[in-house]
């Protein structure tokens, strides 16, 4: 996280260490060692650091809060992108409750014509029926 923001990784710890209340347990949280080991065996790393504690693992929602706690400008501009893809995300909800009113309208609509074709399909039907053939004309005279 502090590479991606442009920052020493003790920057990053401090802000976090300096901001609790920003950072609750769903937003950043302590990797466990077993869960460490494995990220050592996908990503071939020696196992002789020198850390003392455990690392901290940020969620999407721990990424954000720590661009607007750093003040390098990647994180500046960081928080800068989030905001208007937020903003882009509300415009284009707005948009769609607009088209969704309108298909709730052509909706109704149809269903309006559809129950007009269907009455229109009934008196059709009658008229649709080839004529009845008529009798036959018989020989000879009959009264």
């Amino acid at each position: 996280m502090a590479n991606l923001y442009a920052v020493p990784t003790k920057a990053l710890n401090q802000a976090v260490r300096r901001n609790t209340d920003r950072f609750p347990p769903d937003f950043v949280f302590q990797l466990r060692p077993r869960e460490i080991a494995a990220l050592r065996s996908q990503i071939v790393t020696s196992k002789r650091g020198g850390r003392r504690t455990l690392p901290a693992a940020f969620t999407e929602h721990g990424a954000i809060m720590a661009a607007t706690v750093l003040n390098s400008p990647k994180a500046v501009t960081m928080s800068l992108y989030v905001v208007r893809a937020f903003i882009q995300m509300r415009e284009q909800i707005a948009a769609n409750d607009e088209v969704l009113k309108r298909l709730a309208e052509i909706d109704r609509t149809l269903l309006k014509h559809d129950k007009s074709l269907q009455v229109i399909w009934r008196e059709l039907q009658p008229l649709l029926q080839p004529p009845p053939t008529p009798p036959k004309p018989q020989i000879g005279f009959h009264r």
